[in-house]
């Protein structure tokens, strides 16, 4: 049985959209970067509740990663939407 959604692998989206693969790995971005780029990307409601859950902070890729990922897991959704790298 798959439990992919439809959105899987959009919140990867969401984090190439932000740190793209050429940019520095000392780059950073608020949280409301993130939220903003979401909005932009037109995400689900249930990953706009992930991207909302995100405590605010900076963030380099791996932390934004890292933090998206624990909150996937946490809710259950890591298979339904995909982890994050």
């Amino acid at each position: 049985m798959d439990m992919r959604s439809d959105d899987y692998g959009e919140l990867q989206r969401l984090v190439d959209s932000v740190f793209p693969p050429d940019v520095s790995s000392a780059a950073t971005a608020e949280r409301l970067d993130v939220e903003m780029r979401a909005e932009i990307l037109d995400l689900a409601t249930d990953l706009m509740e992930v991207v909302g859950a995100l405590p605010p902070r900076t963030y380099t890729r791996q932390r934004l990663c890292d933090q998206l990922n624990s909150i996937l897991t946490a809710r259950g959704w890591g298979n339904v939407y995909g982890t994050v790298e």
